[in-house]
C-alpha cells in the first residue's frame, strides 16, 4: 500500500530507542524506596502508631513520608536519630502525634543539639592541636637580642618594622 508513497511505513522502523532510564538507577530507587518504607514503619511504631493498622489521617499518603524525608535531606538527621527523637518525644507526650508537622520542633531542637556538639567538639579539637605547637619555654631576653643583632649585622634585606622600639 505504500510502495507509491514517499512517506516510510512506520511499522517497519529499524531504529530501536533507548531506554529512558537505566535499568540500574530504576532498582537503586526501588530499593531506597523499600528501605525508606521499613524506616516509616519504624517510626510510626515508635510513635506508638501501628503500621499495618489504619493511621491518623495525617500520617497517611505521600505528603507524610515527603515530611519525613525533609527532616533527613533539609536537617540532616539520621534514620537513628529520628526515631531517637521520635521516642523522647513521646516522653514529654503520651498520646501520638496528630502528624508528622507536630513534630518538627522536637527535629530542628535536636539537629541545633547536634550542630552545637559537633561546633565543640571541633573547637576542643583546635584547642588540642593548638597546645601542641608551643615546642618549649619562649627565648630570653639575650637570645631575641642575639638574634636581632644577627639579622642588622647581615647584608640581607632589614623591613623596616621587623625591629620594634622596645628591642632597639
Amino acid at each position: 500500500d505504500f510502495a507509491q508513497s514517499h512517506l516510510r511505513n512506520p511499522e517497519t522502523n529499524l531504529v530501536r530507542e533507548p531506554l529512558s532510564k537505566p535499568v540500574k538507577e530504576e532498582e537503586d530507587a526501588a530499593a531506597r524506596e523499600i528501605e525508606f518504607d521499613r524506616f516509616f514503619a519504624e517510626l510510626l511504631t515508635a510513635l506508638g502508631l501501628k503500621a499495618n493498622a489504619t493511621l491518623p489521617a495525617w500520617w497517611q499518603g505521600w505528603p507524610a513520608r515527603i515530611h519525613v524525608r525533609r527532616w533527613i535531606d533539609d536537617l540532616g538527621l539520621s534514620e537513628d536519630r529520628i526515631i531517637e527523637v521520635a521516642t523522647e518525644s513521646r516522653a514529654d507526650h503520651p498520646n501520638p502525634p496528630d502528624g508528622p508537622k507536630a513534630l518538627d520542633r522536637f527535629m530542628e531542637r535536636a539537629a541545633q543539639r547536634d550542630a552545637q556538639t559537633i561546633t565543640a567538639n571541633a573547637s576542643k579539637a583546635k584547642a588540642k592541636r593548638q597546645r601542641k605547637r608551643d615546642a618549649g619555654p619562649p627565648p630570653s631576653e639575650d637570645e631575641l637580642a642575639a638574634f636581632y643583632a644577627a639579622k642588622v649585622n647581615s647584608d640581607a634585606y632589614l623591613p623596616q618594622n621587623m625591629i620594634s622600639a622596645a628591642m632597639c
